[in-house]
């Protein structure tokens, strides 16, 4: 989805079904022809047959102030994952209760733990992060808020480097020329690309590869492509292992470097170990520590990639917790809190017993989000008050935090599926900013 300052696609436009089914064949080959592309649920490991990946046929409006306030937060949210993650104390405050319940945040964590017994050769840390936002309205006005900070395994900054060329395109053949001047260039690919260089470079040796760490079934791998060719163009060598091929040719030299297929890593870029069941035995967590233990730039590093989880999101959302991360910085305080919504421990308590009343009183109001990445994982409306009432008297419950349901307007908008037919709907559209830090 590509911002515009615009009010939206005009009615008129979205009415017009002859031309609307004009568009749809032209923004399919658009797709194409700019590599807006993926793999097929049929073929999801061969790129002999492709398609062009799900899109929106027009482009989906964000307000010119609100965007630019999405922009600049990024450099504040980088700094604020960055001291997060080297604050062991307060990771082990925040996600105390969480461990206890939730095991792959357990597992994660217990990795955290030896690695901070060890130590640290390689002082180089690099994050690639998204930071996702919707715009919530109320009482008339708009404002910009936050979803949540993806740490591990960003994904579309591929694809979203060559969607703009295919929305520019579209609003030219339907005669909006104003409207395709305003759609912004964007190239993330570029800019994560130029991170994992400087790391590479930092690590200092010109021999050691950039290791993708892919899942054994990828649809998604022209978004990583779009990155890989970039470091090719930088002439910095880029290998693709699974967990599989670091527990079966992985190792570390007295030294702590790591080699896969005896070939040294400089940076190990997680595209994979994010969810559970990308972890499928023991020895896929046994690699994931000894990636953690080499003096690879990892990213992200264990550290980081707890930052990412929802109960950190809950926790740095309470009153005092930004201002002991920017101590001496009220105005960076008080624009990062700007973008929080309400967001709700269920931890065991009082607290968090008012927090189950309050939400089983009025279940729309609010979202259940699980400590989950990857998507598709949160909980709404008379769900919440079924899991809810099976588990307020659980410490499962812990395993969850609550937010505030953020009140998006949808705009109307035709969505690009294959083998789905083109249809008029409401949508609702997130705002991903990238960030990259050193």
């Amino acid at each position: 989805f590509i911002s515009m300052a615009t009010c939206g696609i005009p009615d008129e436009l979205l009415r017009n079904d002859e031309l609307i089914k004009e568009l749809e064949a032209i923004a399919k080959d658009s797709a194409l022809l700019h590599g807006v592309l993926m793999r097929t649920k049929e073929s999801p490991n061969s790129s002999e047959v492709v398609s062009y990946a799900p899109f929106a046929l027009f482009p989906s409006p964000v307000p010119r102030g609100l965007f630019h306030q999405a922009l600049n937060m990024a450099t504040l949210f980088n700094r604020l994952i960055d001291r997060v993650s080297q604050s062991p104390r307060f990771l082990e405050e925040a996600l105390a209760s969480t461990i206890k319940v939730d095991d792959f945040t357990a597992k994660l964590f217990s990795i955290y733990r030896q690695v901070q017994q060890e130590p640290r050769d390689m002082a180089i840390v690099l994050g690639l992060n998204r930071s996702d936002y919707m715009i919530h309205h109320v009482d008339g006005e708009e404002a910009l808020k936050q979803i949540e900070i993806n740490t591990i395994a960003a994904s579309f900054g591929g694809l979203s480097s060559r969607t703009p060329s295919v929305h520019r395109h579209i609003l030219k053949v339907a005669n909006r020329l104003e409207e395709s001047r305003q759609i912004l260039d964007n190239n993330p690919a570029a800019g994560l690309a130029q991170g994992l260089a400087k790391a590479w470079e930092l690590y200092g040796s010109e021999r050691a590869v950039v290791m993708f760490l892919v899942e054994d079934i990828q649809r998604n791998i022209y978004d990583h492509r779009y990155v890989e060719n970039e470091l090719w163009a930088r002439n910095i060598r880029v290998i693709r292992r699974e967990f599989e091929d670091v527990i079966r040719t992985g190792s570390l030299d007295q030294n702590k470097k790591l080699f896969v297929d005896g070939q040294e890593i400089a940076v190990v870029y997680f595209r994979n170990g994010y969810m559970p069941n990308n972890y499928k035995s023991e020895q896929s967590w046994e690699a994931r520590l000894m990636m953690e233990r080499s003096c690879a730039v990892k990213c992200p590093d264990i550290s980081t990639h707890l930052v990412g989880t929802k109960k950190v999101q809950q926790e740095l959302a309470r009153p005092g917790v930004l201002e002991s991360f920017f101590p001496d910085e009220p105005e960076a305080v008080t624009q990062i809190r700007a973008t929080f919504t309400g967001l709700y421990t269920l931890d065991m308590g009082v607290e968090g017993d008012q927090n189950i009343a309050m939400v089983l009183a009025k279940p729309d109001q609010y979202v259940l989000k699980p400590q989950r990445e990857g998507g598709g994982n949160n909980i709404y409306g008379e769900e919440i008050c079924d899991v809810l009432e099976r588990l307020k008297n659980s410490t499962e419950r812990t395993a969850y935090i609550l937010m505030d349901k953020i009140q998006a307007r949808p705009t109307y908008n035709y969505l690009c599926r294959k083998g789905h037919p083109l249809t008029l709907k409401p949508c609702l559209s997130e705002l991903g900013v990238f960030g990259t830090y050193i």
